[in-house]
């Protein structure tokens, strides 16, 4: 078996075709997925990355692909497209977002609600309406079972405590309850206390790592840019930004990350960290 040298981690936020921020449409993300399957590559889940950066191989074309907040439209569009091409997600949600009720219909689907864009879901979740443009703990669970996407931990109220109160016991305490509430919201709905978390809005300082740390959680996953290779630092894991471009571009970016060398430079020559 060839092994891998370093693991791509895409970022997503919304498929969708209501086009406005961290929005990609569903004829992209299908373009991106089955670019990527038509390539050889293989998504790859939490478990396997945690071993592959303790040293342990994977194969060569693995990729992580990535989602923030925990979307509604990650149920209506981008479930579907993963199970047609036989790829998975990890998803990192705002526990406390999710709502209750059925799964609701998919994209093709009679009766398949509408998808916000981003803004819209930042007020609806803003005024108390969250179901509207969230996920529902049923969808989680029917994509889990599914095997098209597993959940972990963005905090349960993706608040940025830092911009709340000055760094101290206060502050530590106020971060250790939003990550102890979102670590056991997914523990008691979908089963297991995940060790991976996605930073709100990508902020972290040493600070807020001690108290995950304490928390239980292990990786760590930012909005840097940067090469995720076998001995990395768990705690500062880079992903790449996804566009709306096709396939092709994609499968480029893939393919640069893929190498620890050619993964370097070009995020030193984009002036990325």
């Amino acid at each position: 078996m060839k092994a891998a040298r370093a693991l791509p981690v895409l970022m997503y936020h919304h498929v969708s075709p209501a086009p406005g921020l961290v929005t990609v449409s569903p004829a992209t993300f299908a373009g991106h997925m089955r670019a990527l399957a038509a390539r050889g590559w293989r998504a790859v889940g939490t478990a396997d990355f945690e071993r592959f950066l303790a040293g342990e191989p994977l194969p060569a074309k693995s990729v992580m692909i990535t989602f923030d907040d925990g979307y509604l439209d990650n149920w209506v569009h981008a479930h579907p497209i993963l199970a047609e091409t036989g790829m998975k997600a990890v998803v990192f949600a705002v526990t406390g977002w999710l709502g209750d009720g059925p799964a609701r219909a998919k994209a093709g689907e009679p009766g398949a609600p509408a998808t916000p864009e981003h803004k819209a879901c930042m007020a609806a979740v803003r005024e108390g309406r969250a179901d509207r443009a969230m996920l529902r703990w049923s969808e989680a669970a029917a994509m889990q079972e599914a095997g098209t996407a597993e959940f972990h931990s963005h905090t349960h109220t993706h608040t940025r405590w830092d911009q709340k109160m000055p760094r101290g016991a206060e502050r530590d305490a106020a971060l250790a309850a939003d990550l102890a509430a979102s670590r056991g919201a997914l523990a008691a709905r979908l089963g297991g206390a995940t060790r991976h978390l996605c930073w709100p809005q990508g902020y972290y300082d040493d600070d807020y790592r001690r108290v995950a740390r304490e928390a239980g959680f292990r990786v760590f996953y930012t909005t840097e840019k940067g090469v995720n290779r076998p001995g990395a630092d768990p705690e500062r894991i880079g992903r790449i930004v996804t566009k709306e471009r096709d396939g092709a571009w994609l499968a480029s970016r893939v393919r640069i990350y893929a190498s620890p060398v050619l993964g370097r430079l070009y995020t030193l020559l984009r002036g990325q960290r």
